[in-house]
């Protein structure tokens, strides 16, 4: 009996640990951009062509001189349009507090499910809600991968998002999915775009917002304590049990941000309130 609460409770745990690392990998994205762009200018209405001239009719010759007629200034031309605000620079974003690269293999319910594993990471503010998120999927015996990222709304979508590995050639891929505070671009996970993420330092993942505005927010690749997403990717997938761990320290870590964050904020708060005195 003792042995069949013992695994009931480890199947639980792993459980858990799934629906955490998906939650943090998934781009449930909050709008971190902060403020709501004006609605996006309409196109400039194309001029209408000029009517087509009618034909000069033979003027009847009169028999006495006629008074010069009264002369009509010539049409002003059309005045051009008055050039649009410019939109509000995006508010600063503040430093996001990034997870460490993570990977993890499962398999669906469904009888004859394949394992599936992807290779995840994700950022966030320091009150703890996430803003960007990246993933590799890799599907069992299948030949093609996908990359999928997160970035937070509002973006344009007819012009789908880019990714920037350090100094190389910036991809494009659209779009497919929103939720209500971010959407997910998809790219190809080909054997070239894994090699780049295994040797880069930095992923930059860019869009443009609905004024027109384009943004662009780092997701680093590896750091200083040895984390990487080569290191993440080619070893074996992650215990639940160190993954728990590590959201454990990510949340210790955001929640003492956030109370520095509440001290600085009083502090001044006491100054301001003391300069008014």
């Amino acid at each position: 009996m003792t042995y069949r609460k013992r695994s009931i409770l480890a199947t639980k745990g792993r459980a858990v640990a799934v629906a955490a690392l998906a939650t943090a990998l998934s781009g449930l994205v909050v709008p971190a951009l902060a403020q709501q762009p004006p609605a996006p200018p309409t196109a400039p209405r194309p001029a209408a062509p000029a009517p087509p001239r009618p034909p000069a009719a033979a003027a009847p010759r009169p028999a006495t001189p006629a008074a010069p007629a009264p002369q009509r200034p010539a049409a002003a031309a059309p005045a051009p349009a008055a050039p649009q605000a410019a939109a509000p620079a995006p508010a600063e974003m503040p430093p996001l507090i990034y997870s460490p690269w993570a990977k993890f293999c499962g398999k669906g319910n469904e009888a004859g499910a394949k394992e599936v594993c992807f290779t995840g990471k994700d950022g966030r503010t320091e009150d703890g809600q996430p803003v960007i998120a990246a993933a590799l999927i890799e599907p069992e015996g299948e030949p093609k991968k996908l990359f999928r990222v997160t970035l937070p709304m509002p973006v344009q979508l007819p012009y789908g998002a880019r990714i920037v590995i350090d100094k190389e050639p910036a991809l494009t891929g659209p779009f497919f999915t929103c939720f209500p505070n971010g959407c997910m671009a998809e790219f190809e996970g080909t054997a070239d775009l894994v090699t780049k993420l295994k040797k880069g330092q930095t992923l930059n993942l860019q869009a443009i917002n609905l004024a027109g505005n384009p943004f662009s927010l780092p997701l680093p690749l590896s750091d200083n304590t040895g984390n990487s997403f080569a290191k993440a990717n080619e070893g074996p997938p992650i215990d639940p049990q160190v993954f728990e761990a590590q959201q454990k320290k990510l949340q210790e870590e955001l929640q003492k941000r956030a109370e520095e964050a509440r001290k600085r904020l009083e502090s001044q708060g006491g100054g301001a309130a003391g300069a008014a005195k």
